[in-house]
């Protein structure tokens, strides 16, 4: 079963068109990458498939529910997304905040149990956050919060990871380790992880379906390694890219020349 589906779905935002009757079929243990130029749509239809905004046309399914049919609280029950930004309104612990991806299994009322907190310090120590447990969330660096996001995600424990670059702040040791823990959860326990990524590198080693927003609303989807070809980035980019294969490694570099 599709974990996350999408039909004849029309994503359109002022007037840049992102996509045009798009039917994805995501299914357990796949990681997608979402390719674009800037101002093409990624993070709007990242936005669109969590339910955050609404799509102009078409349907998206959670399994087997339009997401139209189920609340906020079931949605957060079986997705959770990751967002650019992360406003703070209020000071808070990391412990605490991180605490706040139990909400949605949690009824009116109902106290945090044991098991939650377990649940959140086994995250905090995934990121390599258990020494700041205490610390204030507004002494934290950019990347620092980053990882409590992530962390926060991970206590959730959604069967849908929807990450809007993930990689923002971080520098590059916790975006190989956090990359690799997300995409080892994805495919051991049968999630689904989609996120945006401008770094071709990191999408052909995690990726293994791609979405590739071309714009005027035309979309390549399938299999990262075919679509991941010269002709396709020169379309997507506007640039040349070279692609290079040595043994089971796959790189990309801007080529000008």
């Amino acid at each position: 079963m599709n974990l996350l589906s999408t039909s004849q779905l029309n994503v359109q935002i002022t007037d840049t068109q992102i996509c045009n009757q798009l039917n994805l079929q995501c299914q357990p243990g796949e990681v997608w990458g979402i390719l674009g130029r800037n101002g093409k749509g990624k993070t709007t239809l990242l936005h669109t498939l969590a339910g955050l905004r609404p799509a102009q046309s078409g349907e998206i399914f959670l399994q087997s529910k339009n997401i139209n049919q189920l609340s906020r609280r079931e949605i957060a029950q079986q997705l959770g997304i990751l967002l650019q930004h992360h406003e703070d309104s209020f000071p808070s612990s990391v412990i605490e905040t991180v605490m706040m991806g139990r909400h949605p299994h949690l009824t009116n009322w109902q106290w945090e149990t044991d098991k939650d907190l377990e649940i959140a310090q086994q995250a905090l120590e995934a990121l390599q956050l258990h020494q700041l447990a205490q610390r204030s969330i507004n002494q934290l660096s950019g990347g620092e919060r980053q990882r409590v996001a992530i962390a926060t995600l991970l206590t959730q424990n959604p069967q849908i990871m929807l990450l809007d670059e993930p990689n923002s702040h971080l520098d590059i040791k916790y975006q190989i380790q956090i990359l690799d823990y997300l995409s080892a959860q994805a495919r051991q326990q049968s999630k689904l992880m989609l996120l945006t990524i401008h770094d071709l590198n990191l999408a052909a080693r995690y990726c293994d379906k791609l979405i590739m927003l071309m714009g005027h609303g035309e979309v390549l989807q399938g299999d990262a390694g075919p679509l991941l070809s010269e002709e396709n980035l020169y379309r997507l980019y506007d640039f040349p890219i070279r692609k290079m294969v040595s043994g089971n490694t796959t790189s990309f570099i801007a080529d000008p020349d």
